[in-house]
């Protein structure tokens, strides 16, 4: 029997939760929201909450010492998506963009930027998410779940 793979969700800050939900159980996948303190879930068979409490990083570590090679994982923390890009995760954000291996060190790099800009004055911050923002992320959703089946599936024991 294949064991599917999981889509884990940093929930604390995730507009795209009841569209993750639906993806899943389209294709019979267990769903984690990982937060660092409770608050309501869209219902489903297999979802549930994970409140995880002490340092900063709490969800994120909880994420990494989880997540195996195929696993989605849902985001738009960019250390955390690097974390799973090494553990072999497939790794979204809300929005539909897909952290990969070819993207990342630019992501990694544009986020220190960022954020030694912040700390000299300047303001800024991620564009307001958008209903276009939420279709791009069902679908590209739907691509990566099949994906990471297609591949769970050519992996398992014969």
């Amino acid at each position: 029997m294949t064991i599917r793979p999981h889509l884990y969700v940093d929930a604390d800050a995730c507009p795209v939760k009841a569209e993750a939900v639906k993806v899943a159980e389209r294709h019979g996948l267990p769903v984690v929201f990982v937060a660092n303190a409770f608050f309501a879930v869209p219902r489903g068979p297999s979802v549930r909450l994970q409140v995880v409490t002490g340092s900063f990083d709490a969800a994120d570590d909880w994420i990494v010492e989880h997540a195996r090679r195929n696993d989605v994982v849902v985001t738009t923390d960019i250390p955390l998506a690097s974390r799973c890009l090494k553990l072999g995760a497939r790794v979204l954000k809300p929005n539909g963009q897909r952290y990969t291996d070819d993207n990342i060190g630019d992501a990694l790099a544009t986020r220190e930027l960022m954020s030694d800009l912040r700390a000299y004055g300047a303001h800024g911050g991620p564009p307001p998410f958008t209903p276009r923002d939420r279709s791009r992320f069902l679908d590209a959703l739907e691509l990566v779940v099949r994906e990471a089946v297609k591949a769970r599936e050519a992996t398992r024991p014969a």
